[in-house]
């Protein structure tokens, strides 16, 4: 960690703070159209399949991870603001879009300028906090990240859908309305100068940097670039399958969750956010704690618990139809990605060079998010094809074979796995 910083000081930044903002409102609008509005109007509205849906809410994803790793070496050569100002401003054309038309190709279109509105985001705060927090409380901010992210998804749906239930009109103004004070936040994030600054580049530094991109051709810089960080990255090759795995089990839940509530389950919008709430609370509870003890303690017994706790958890969702028997289930869920989480990014974080912090974060959740969009794919097909309880049966079944994976990254890998 920086010289002068500490846990309290971390989350007492002013960066860090418009970072977890930032991230709160987008994931709010995002969890708002993703889960509960965009399903259930292009299923019900629009009368398309679940294949149909599951593809549009892939091409986000799709739009997200084109740009993640490029984003990651941007960000170190333009600084936060401009990248993250871009990004946001696309995601306010897209909710506007959404809001004022119902035609499904310029729905999926803004689908798509969402992803890569979307981009930057993950890419700048998780390379801005991990700057700031550095390794000896890398557990606690990330859980703090996850939190703003996880609250914000969580809180997205749970709200819009006390207004769908009446008119989609009112909803849309609230999540322009947000997403205009998100471009406010963006506005005041720290231009050029200061980013370096918190980075840790010196002077020296940035003007040795401004020389060579002046002599040498941008592919050539860039070539160069992405060839030092394979280099220096320290990750067990395990590493990758296993990020890919990871979202990808999210992956084939996210398009199916409001069909399983409201078409399987016959909940009312008003009863599906107590049930997302449910989840996402006891996730949220524990975010903080297995943080600060995954810095104590280290990763390797959190990642089990979490792995095997959400493996079993989740087919049996599929198959439950008794309230009261789902809701012990969702906890259960939750509970399981509570462990995850803040354990599974910590251990991602020890395997990346601070030196080339942006790029890699950016190449990592590239592969994270193509996990999501082929995920996201699948799960209609599954849903289609084999009912409602496959997408939750295989997402369990990835859980399953991740945690076997972790085994193997836990006695072989070159990560210092305590």
């Amino acid at each position: 960690m920086r010289k002068g910083w500490t846990k309290g000081k971390v989350l007492s930044s002013p960066f860090v703070i418009q970072l977890l903002i930032i991230m709160f409102l987008v994931e709010f609008v995002k969890g708002a159209l993703l889960i509960s509005i965009l399903p259930v109007y292009m299923g019900t509205v629009l009368g398309l399949s679940a294949y149909a849906v599951g593809w549009a809410l892939a091409l986000q994803y799709i739009g997200d991870n084109v740009f993640r790793s490029p984003l990651g070496w941007i960000i170190d050569r333009i600084g936060y603001r401009t990248a993250m100002l871009l990004g946001v401003l696309l995601c306010f054309v897209s909710v506007s879009i959404v809001a004022v038309t119902s035609n499904v190709y310029w729905i999926v279109f803004a689908c798509v300028l969402l992803g890569v509105g979307s981009s930057p985001l993950w890419p700048c705060v998780i390379t801005g906090v991990t700057a700031v927090a550095g390794n000896e409380a890398k557990g606690t901010i990330m859980s703090f990240v996850y939190m703003a992210w996880l609250v914000g998804v969580g809180a997205g749906p749970v709200v819009i859908n006390f207004f769908i239930a009446h008119t989609y009109e009112n909803a849309f103004r609230m999540l322009v309305g947000m997403m205009m004070a998100v471009v406010l936040v963006a506005l005041f994030l720290p231009g050029k100068r200061k980013s370096d600054e918190i980075e840790g580049r010196t002077e020296a530094a940035r003007k040795e940097a401004e020389h060579v991109r002046a002599a040498v051709p941008l592919l050539e810089r860039a070539s160069a670039y992405f060839a030092k960080v394979r280099r220096s990255m320290q990750a067990s090759k395990l590493l990758y399958p296993a990020m890919f795995s990871q979202n990808f089990a999210l992956g084939l839940l996210t398009p199916v969750l409001t069909l399983y509530a409201r078409t399987v389950l016959h909940l009312s919008p008003g009863q599906y956010s107590l049930y997302l709430l449910a989840g996402g609370a006891v996730t949220v509870a524990g975010l903080i704690p297995v943080g600060k003890w995954v810095d104590r303690f280290g990763t390797k017994w959190f990642l089990h618990a979490g792995f095997l706790t959400a493996a079993i958890s989740l087919p049996v969702l599929g198959y439950t139809r008794s309230l009261p028997h789902v809701l012990l289930i969702v906890a259960l869920v939750g509970l399981g990605y509570a462990c995850i989480i803040p354990a599974w990014n910590a251990l991602i974080a020890e395997a990346i060079p601070k030196s080339e912090r942006g790029a890699v974060w950016g190449f990592f959740l590239t592969i994270e998010g193509l996990g999501m969009v082929f995920g996201s794919i699948m799960s209609g097909r599954l849903w289609d094809k084999l009912g409602p309880h496959a997408p939750f049966f295989l997402s369990g079944s990835v859980l399953l074979m991740l945690f076997v994976l972790h085994l193997f990254i836990t006695r072989r890998s070159k990560l210092v796995v305590r």
